[in-house]
C-alpha cells in the first residue's frame, strides 16, 4: 500500500508537537516541583532599593583644637516613600503640620506664595515664581489662581480649605524640587524638638512613611569668632547639582557656600553609607540591611587663635567707638569700619583676622536680609578681599628698594624744607613738617614725605614696583581661601589697565603709598613679615593641618617654606631700625609703646580716599627675635597712630595673655598724645596735593 506524502508530513508534524509538549511539561514540572521553592522565594522577595546614609560633616577647630564649627545630634522629620502608603501623602503632611504648629516649630516650605489669605506671589522672588510656573507646565503669564489650580490637580488635593491647600501645595512642590523618591527620602522639618520627636513616634500608625532620623546638625560654637573665615553651608541649588551629582552628591545634601566650609569641602565632606531595603511582592518592607557604613569627614585645624581673635575684635571696635565719641569732625569721628590681621612671622600662620563690622554665624540666616543691605557691608571679608591705599606704611618698601639699588646709604640725607620743589612751580607737594637734613632713619621715624619724594623719584617706579612685589605686595599670599589680587602702582598698570597716561610726577605719589597702590590687609601682613624676617618671604596660611574626624591622626600639613629672598640682612637692619624709631616716643606712634617690655618696630599711614583719610598701621615684635606682625586699618580713621592702641592690645594678649596697663599706655594713649605729635608738624607753605597734609 502506498503512503501519501501528505500523511507522512502530518505524522512528522504530530511527533514534533508531541515532543514540544513533553519538553514543556518536563520544564514546567522542574519549575514547579524541583525549583519551585527558589522561585517562590524570589517572588516573595520582590525588589531591593538602595538608600543613602548621610555621613557626618567634619569639624573646624582653631589652632588650640577649640571648636569653631562642630556637629551636634539633631532630629529631622523625614518622609520615606518606601514606607509611605499610596495616596496618603497629603493626609500625613497635614498631621505633621498640626504637630509642628502645636510646638511652634517650622517645616520646610519655599513656595513663593504667601501662607495666609489673600494669597499673593512673594515680592522679590520673581525668579522662583517663574520656576514654579515652568515646573507646573504653565505659561509665564499664568495667574496665581492658575498656579493654585494646577497644584490642586497635580497633587490631588481634595476637600481642604484654602490655607490647608496652600500648606499641602508648598510641601508637595518642595518634595518634587528635592527629588523625592524611593531612593531619596524628603526632609520635611529639620532639627525639631524632642517634644515633636515624641509626638511623631507616638502617632506612627497614623503617619505611614513619616519617620524621625537622627542627623548631625552644624553648630557654630561662637558664631562671632572669624565668621568670614569659617564660612557657611547651605542647600544645593539645582544649577549646582549638575556638577555635584557626578561627585556623589544628592539634591537634598548640604554643601559649603563660603570660607573654609566651601574651600575645604572635599576634606569636610564625609563618605556616605548605604542601606538596602528589601520589598516583597506586595511592596511591603521585609528587610533593611546596612551595606556600607558612613565615614565622617575630616577635621580642619585653622591657624587662628580664638582668644587672640576675640581680643583683636574688641580692641578694634573699642577704638572705632572711641574715635566716634572723642575725635573731631573730619579727623576720625566718622570712622566706621576696619581690619586687624596678626601673623606669626616665623611660620606665616594667620593668628587673627578681624573684620569690623562683622556678623554672627549662628544667626546668619535669620539676619541675612538686614546684613546684606547694610551699607557698611558686614558680610564682606575686608581682611582677605578688601584692598586699601597703604599711605606711608609703604615707605619701608621704598627704603628697601633705594638701599638695595644703591640709590642711598644709611648715611645719605635729603633736605626737608616742608615743600618739594623738584617739579616747581607746576607741582609742589608738601610734608607734615620741616625736618631739615634727613636720613632714612629719621625719614621713617617722622614719616618725612620730602625724603621719600626725592628718593622715590631717583629709585624709579620700575624698581619700586619690583621690590613691592618681592616683599609680598600685589601678589598672592598663598592663603588657602579667596583673597584680593591687589595693585602695585606702575606705568604698565596705569597705561594698559586704566588706559591713562603715566606722568613723571606720579612716581613721587607712589613713593608715599598713594597713586594706584592698593593692597589687601593680608598682603600688608605678609609684607611686614618679610621685613621682620630680613627679606625672607613665606606664604601665609589660614589652615594649619587636616586631621581625622576624631582628631587622632594627621591627614595633611601645609608647607611654610621660604618662597623668595629679597635684598640683604644689612638693608633690613637699616629699615627695621627706622621702624623701631617710628614706634619710639619720638616717632609717629607717639607714646603707645613707651616702656613696653618688648621692642616694637612700626610704621603709620594716613592714605587719602575720596572721603576722609584712612588710618593704616603696621608693626612687629620683638625686634630682636620677631614673632608676631600686626596690620590695623581703620576706615576714615584719619591719624595713622589710631591703630597703635589696637595693635598694643593684640601684643598684650599674645605675649602676656591679658591687656597690660601702666606707663606703656592704654587704649586711649594714642589719642591723648595726638596733639603732641601733630604739634611738631608745620603746615606746608605750598601744596597742590592734599595727600601729604594729613597728620599721621
Amino acid at each position: 500500500m502506498k503512503i501519501s506524502k501528505v500523511g507522512v508530513r502530518t505524522a512528522v508534524l504530530a511527533v514534533l508537537v508531541l515532543i514540544v509538549f513533553v519538553l514543556f511539561g518536563v520544564r514546567l514540572m522542574q519549575l514547579q516541583i524541583v525549583e519551585g521553592k527558589d522561585y517562590l522565594a524570589l517572588a516573595e522577595k520582590g525588589d531591593i532599593k538602595t538608600q543613602t546614609i548621610m555621613a557626618a560633616r567634619g569639624e573646624i577647630v582653631d589652632r588650640n583644637m577649640e571648636p569653631l564649627a562642630k556637629n551636634r545630634v539633631g532630629y529631622d522629620i523625614v518622609l520615606d516613600k518606601v514606607f509611605m502608603t499610596k495616596d496618603m501623602e497629603n493626609q500625613v503632611i497635614l498631621r505633621l503640620v498640626d504637630i509642628l504648629k502645636a510646638n511652634n516649630e517650622p517645616w520646610i516650605d519655599n513656595l513663593p506664595i504667601t501662607m495666609e489669605e489673600p494669597f499673593q506671589f512673594m515680592e522679590g522672588r520673581e525668579d522662583d515664581v517663574a520656576k514654579l510656573k515652568e515646573t507646573l507646565g504653565l505659561q509665564n503669564w499664568a495667574t496665581l489662581e492658575n498656579v493654585m489650580d494646577a497644584m490642586v490637580e497635580e497633587y490631588k488635593i481634595e476637600g481642604l480649605d484654602p490655607v490647608q491647600t496652600r500648606i499641602i501645595a508648598g510641601v508637595r512642590y518642595e518634595m518634587v524640587d528635592k527629588g523625592y523618591s524611593i531612593e531619596n527620602p524628603y526632609t520635611f522639618a529639620s532639627d525639631v524638638s524632642m517634644d515633636t520627636v515624641a509626638k511623631v513616634k507616638e502617632n506612627n500608625l497614623d503617619l505611614p512613611g513619616a519617620d524621625v532620623y537622627e542627623t548631625p546638625i552644624r553648630e557654630y560654637v561662637n558664631g562671632t569668632v572669624a565668621p568670614h573665615i569659617v564660612g557657611q553651608i547651605g542647600p544645593i541649588y539645582k544649577e549646582e547639582y549638575a556638577e555635584l551629582k557626578d561627585k556623589g552628591y544628592l539634591l537634598n545634601d548640604t554643601v559649603g557656600k563660603s570660607g573654609i566650609e566651601q574651600y575645604f569641602e572635599s576634606y569636610l565632606r564625609g563618605e556616605n553609607g548605604t542601606r538596602d531595603i528589601t520589598l516583597n511582592n506586595k511592596g511591603i518592607v521585609s528587610n533593611v540591611e546596612t551595606t556600607k557604613a558612613p565615614k565622617a569627614g575630616n577635621t580642619v585645624v585653622l591657624t587662628i587663635d580664638s582668644e587672640l581673635q576675640k581680643v583683636a575684635a574688641k580692641a578694634l571696635e573699642d577704638e572705632i567707638k572711641l574715635l566716634n565719641a572723642t575725635a573731631k569732625e573730619g579727623e576720625g569721628k566718622e570712622a566706621n569700619a576696619g581690619v586687624v590681621v596678626a601673623v606669626d612671622t616665623r611660620t606665616g600662620e594667620i593668628l587673627a583676622a578681624v573684620n569690623y563690622p562683622s556678623f554672627d554665624l549662628s544667626t546668619y540666616r535669620q539676619n541675612y536680609n538686614t546684613l546684606s543691605q547694610d551699607p557698611l557691608r558686614p558680610l564682606f571679608n575686608r581682611a582677605f578681599e578688601g584692598t586699601y591705599t597703604p599711605g606711608s606704611i609703604f615707605k619701608p618698601c621704598v627704603a628697601t628698594a633705594a638701599l638695595t639699588e644703591g640709590i642711598i646709604t644709611p648715611e645719605s640725607t635729603v633736605q626737608c624744607s616742608g615743600t618739594y620743589l623738584y617739579y616747581a612751580p607746576s607741582y609742589t607737594p608738601g610734608c607734615l613738617g620741616v625736618h631739615g637734613q634727613t636720613t632714612v632713619f629719621k625719614a621713617l621715624m617722622r614719616s618725612c614725605n620730602i625724603f621719600f619724594y626725592d628718593v622715590g623719584r631717583r629709585t624709579g617706579i620700575e624698581n619700586i614696583a619690583k621690590y613691592a612685589k618681592a616683599l609680598g605686595l600685589g601678589v598672592p599670599t598663598g592663603v588657602e581661601i579667596g583673597e584680593a589680587k591687589g595693585v602695585v602702582a606702575s606705568r604698565e598698570y596705569r597705561e594698559n589697565v586704566m588706559g591713562e597716561q603715566w606722568h613723571p610726577g606720579d612716581v613721587i605719589q607712589a613713593s608715599i603709598g598713594q597713586s594706584d597702590n592698593k593692597f589687601s590687609p593680608l598682603q600688608l601682613a605678609n609684607y611686614v613679615c618679610t621685613i621682620a624676617n630680613k627679606g625672607k618671604r613665606k606664604n601665609l596660611h589660614i589652615v594649619k593641618e587636616i586631621r581625622s574626624y576624631n582628631q587622632d591622626q594627621v591627614v595633611e600639613t601645609f608647607s611654610n617654606e621660604v618662597v623668595e629672598t629679597v635684598s640683604t640682612p644689612a638693608v633690613f637692619d637699616t629699615v627695621i631700625e627706622g621702624m623701631r624709631l617710628a614706634a619710639s616716643p619720638q616717632g609717629t606712634s607717639v607714646h603707645v609703646f613707651d616702656n613696653y617690655p618688648y621692642t616694637v618696630a612700626a610704621k603709620t599711614g594716613t592714605p587719602e580716599t575720596k572721603e576722609f583719610p584712612n588710618s593704616t598701621y603696621i608693626c612687629f615684635a620683638p625686634v630682636e627675635d620677631p614673632q608676631i606682625a600686626i596690620v590695623v586699618v581703620i576706615e576714615k580713621g584719619w591719624h595713622g597712630y589710631t591703630g597703635a592702641p589696637v595693635a598694643k592690645k593684640v601684643f598684650d594678649q599674645y605675649f602676656f595673655g591679658s591687656t597690660q596697663t601702666g606707663e606703656s599706655g592704654d587704649s586711649s594713649s594714642a589719642s591723648s598724645a595726638a596733639s603732641q605729635a601733630s604739634g611738631t608738624a608745620t603746615t606746608p607753605t605750598s601744596s597742590t596735593d592734599s595727600s601729604a597734609s594729613s597728620p599721621e
